[in-house]
């Protein structure tokens, strides 16, 4: 089965991404970056969704982590963000992020096109 990691210090907001993806994917879970980029070092997941509002490291430093990193540099990172002013989306994604879904999750059919979207791009080799 296909994996995803979920960067997200929320519980309520992990509570719901569990109802949202349980069954359809594995999911491991991460509460901080340092605890996710070791996480991620350890066992490749297919897809991250990233939090931007993290205790101690946030979602832009993680991701350049994963980014200098040869062993993950190619692995899909969703930004999960309550950010959703004006040209956030723009910003996230010249960040290097692969997609942006903003919180709170209200359609969960844009969070389930974009995953199995990068998913589908990875599979094929396009990413």
């Amino acid at each position: 089965m296909t994996t995803i990691a979920v960067v997200e210090d929320n519980a309520d907001n992990r509570l719901l991404l569990q109802a949202i993806l349980d069954g359809q994917y594995d999911l491991v879970e991460y509460e901080n970056g340092v605890d996710a980029l070791a996480g991620l070092a350890a066992a490749l997941p297919d897809l991250v969704l990233l939090d931007i509002s993290l205790p101690g490291m946030d979602g832009n430093e993680i991701l350049a982590r994963i980014r200098a990193d040869t062993a993950l540099r190619r692995l899909p990172v969703i930004a999960l963000t309550a950010h959703a002013m004006s040209g956030d989306r723009e910003k996230y994604l010249a960040a290097g992020f692969n997609d942006y879904i903003t919180k709170p999750i209200v359609d969960e059919t844009i969070l389930l096109a974009a995953i199995e979207r990068w998913l589908l791009t990875t599979r094929t080799g396009s990413f």
